[in-house]
């Protein structure tokens, strides 16, 4: 990816994109408890967590957040010309907005906010991500996430 390649993916700043939707179901929900060793009961005992305000058990906010690449995945996106390889390089601002009831539907909105070249052959990009949860009027989650592109 030359200078074509990095005018290219400037020309996406601003602009808002919008993944396919990903369900949040127990199994997901119990699968992470047994990873991270959350296992507060407001995650993985319904019957406890029905005598909470939700109603119902809810996800981990580290559950949301840790499925942000996946959604970045299901959202149509030119490709980056010339990538050898992105990584993540870090997260600014995350927050946790409204909870995620076990069985809901969640899609992440992204806008990229800005490329920067921090040594030849590398540029960093920051990128705005609102995790919806389908229904809700406010987003479970936002952040900006930060990578970097090797080309």
């Amino acid at each position: 990816m030359g200078n074509a390649g990095i005018a290219a993916l400037r020309d996406e700043i601003g602009q808002a994109r919008v993944s396919d939707w990903v369900v949040v179901d127990q199994a997901r929900i119990d699968g992470f408890a047994d990873v991270t060793e959350d296992h507060h009961f407001i995650h993985i005992d319904p019957e406890r967590a029905i005598q909470t305000p939700f109603g119902g058990t809810i996800t981990h906010g580290f559950l949301i957040l840790s499925l942000v690449p996946r959604m970045l995945e299901l959202t149509p996106r030119p490709p980056v010309e010339g990538l050898k390889m992105a990584v993540n390089y870090g997260l600014d601002r995350v927050r946790f907005l409204s909870p995620v009831r076990s069985g809901s539907r969640v899609r992440c909105l992204s806008t990229l906010l800005s490329v920067e070249e921090k040594r030849p052959g590398q540029h960093q990009q920051s990128m705005e991500v609102a995790i919806e949860v389908d229904g809700a009027e406010k987003p479970a989650m936002v952040a900006v996430l930060l990578a970097q592109f090797f080309i």
